[in-house]
């Protein structure tokens, strides 16, 4: 895995996933390859928002899948109570269906928790540089879908837990 670049000053990351397991596998991710001073985790939607009230995070990983809260209602809480937090949305599920909604609702990127850890590390430098993270899979879909409206028919029935 190729290093990230140095960045200046301190990095904070807010980690929250259901699984224990998989907060740990982030955590442990994150230490390595950015160094940051603080990583903290948490496995509640409400936790995530008190966490963001309390402070501004350099970086919030949230799963859509979170027990008390639907990952994308916590988002859209995150950035109504601080616009600028960058969220990067983390999901098993398909990318094609959820990570539109997660850019629609103003996440900094997506990415499938069945990628490679190079590609998280990628996505969060992509992040913390100050741009959008879409994986090679989803700018491929956008672009086939680039003539149609992206919220069509099919999706627009779907609500966001859905």
């Amino acid at each position: 895995m190729m290093p990230p670049r140095a960045r200046a000053g301190t990095l904070r990351f807010l980690v929250a996933d259901d699984h224990g397991i998989v907060r740990h596998g982030l955590r442990e991710l994150i230490l390595d390859a950015f160094h940051p001073d603080t990583v903290v985790e948490a496995d509640r939607g409400r936790r995530v928002i008190d966490e963001v009230r309390a402070q501004a995070w350099d970086l919030v990983v949230l799963d859509i899948g979170l027990p008390d809260m639907d990952g994308l209602e916590v988002l859209k809480d995150l950035k109504r109570i601080r616009p600028d937090q960058k969220v990067l949305m983390l999901s098993l599920q398909p990318e094609e269906q959820y990570a539109v909604r997660a850019l629609k609702a103003q996440a900094s990127g997506y990415v499938s928790k069945t990628r490679a850890a190079e590609d998280l590390v990628a996505a969060i430098q992509t992040i913390l540089d100050g741009r959008t993270y879409v994986s090679t899979t989803l700018a491929e879909h956008l672009a086939r879908n680039v003539g149609r409206r992206l919220d069509d028919a099919q999706d627009a029935a779907l609500s966001d837990r859905e």
